[in-house]
Parts: C-alpha cells; structure tokens; sequence
C-alpha cells in the first residue's frame, strides 16, 4: 500500500486563490530507487507506476485541475501551460487559466514558483545553473507580462549551497556574464571547496535570488532546503543517479 502523500507549502503571501506546493518522494507507488512517489517518466521507472502516481497527485488537486508536463532540457523556453497536448521541450510555463497546473520536476535543480500579487497569473520554471545561468527566470518574467514589482516568487527544494560543488569553469561563467557593479555579489555566491582544488561550492538559491533582483523581484521567499542531504525526503541525482523526481506545482483555484 502507498504512504500518505506529503507536500512541502510555500511560506508565502500569496493570494487566496493560488494553490502551490512541492511533492516530496513520500506517498507512492514507484520500486527501489525510484521510491517511492517518483513524478519522472524518463529516468527508466515503470510507466504503469509513474501513471499512477501523477493520478494519486490528480486527485490531491481541487477537482476539474489539469496537470501540464515539460520536457526540460536545462534551457530557457518558455510555454503557456496546456494539457492533452504533446508535451513541449520547455523548462518553464505560465498560465492565466483557473485550474491550470504548472509543474516542473527536479531532483537537485532549483524549482521556481512565480505569481502576481493579484492572483491573476502564476509560472513554475526549473533552474539548474545552465538555467539561471542563461536567463530561463527572465525569460519566464517576460512571459508573464507582469511588471516586477507586482511579482513574488518562491524557491523549493534544491541542493543546498555546501552540497553543490561545480568546478572552476562553472562560476567563471557567472562572472562573465555579471555586470560590473553585480561581479562583487555574484562571486560571494561561490565558496572554494578546500578539500578539492579548483572546484567551489555553488549557491543555487543564492544566485537565483540575484537574478530576480535584478529584475525589480524584492518578494522571494524559501530557499531552505538541500535535496541532496535529506535523504529522507527528496530526491537526488547527484547523491544517487538514478533516481525519481518530485514535482513543484502552483495553479489559479
């Protein structure tokens, strides 16, 4: 028999009408290593018990809510979310429509939960640092043709800033593409891993907060988490490979 499903809720002020949470690898179906509420179709589990576990996360939703999937390839595309379709290459989506799930699954990655402060639009991206890196939280911004300021935005579970380890090339990337007066701050986002020449400490929730407030974004919230080191709870391909994924929602009532 299947666990209690268990979600992780946003501390967030967002409105009534938007309902937002993170699953966690509690409350399904999937065998070893997949155990066992695995979301992921693509990383080798049996189709017949993925299947079951998104209908066991369905129904957890308010009743007549449609689930819209990515197939996320670490870029920055951004799509309106719809059901019954292909599923698209994406790594974020949007949706002004009542009952309209927007998912995206991770396993280590940063999940994003973006909505207005009137409830009339919400996103969900998925931010590895390829993403952060080249813009998907941006680009899902523009998507939403919602001024910045009227935006606020929750970071779920991602592997935490002394769990992620990235070598040199990956924080020069960074600085790169930092403006001058940001190369300061973007750098503190990075600490050297002593034990390992060459390679840093990389802060997920960090650099994806500097992102958004870049943008004019002040509301973040979350960022608390490490998938890596709560085995117990998440997912996690670094520590494992193969492995589920969970899945982070929001959806207009």
């Amino acid at each position: 028999m299947p666990q209690t499903l268990r979600f992780i809720e946003p501390r967030w002020p967002a409105p009534a009408n938007v309902l937002a949470f993170a699953t966690t690898r509690t409350g399904g179906v999937s065998a070893a290593p997949y155990e066992t509420f695995n979301l992921g179709d693509h990383v080798g589990d049996a189709a017949q018990s993925v299947t079951a576990n998104r209908e066991r996360l369905l129904r957890a939703l308010p009743a007549g809510t449609r689930l819209s999937w990515l197939s996320q390839v670490h870029g920055t595309q951004v799509v309106e979310a719809a059901a019954n379709r292909l599923v698209p290459q994406a790594d974020a989506q949007w949706s002004r429509s009542a009952g309209m799930a927007c998912a995206v699954l991770t396993a280590d990655c940063l999940p994003v939960l973006l909505c207005a402060a009137n409830g009339d639009v919400v996103a969900a991206a998925h931010a590895g640092w390829r993403g952060l890196l080249d813009g998907v939280l941006e680009s899902t911004v523009l998507a939403m043709a919602v001024e910045p300021q009227a935006l606020m935005v929750w970071l779920g579970p991602a592997i935490g800033p002394s769990a992620f380890e990235v070598g040199a090339e990956v924080r020069d990337r960074f600085l790169a593409s930092a403006a001058p007066a940001d190369t300061h701050r973007v750098a503190g986002c990075f600490v050297p891993n002593e034990g390992h020449a060459g390679h840093w400490f990389a802060d997920l929730y960090a650099l994806a907060r500097h992102r958004l407030g870049a943008l004019g974004i002040t509301r973040v919230y979350g960022g608390d988490y490490c998938t890596l080191s709560d085995r117990g709870r998440f997912f996690s391909y670094r520590r494992d490979g193969l492995t589920g994924r969970m899945a982070t929602l929001i959806v207009r009532r």
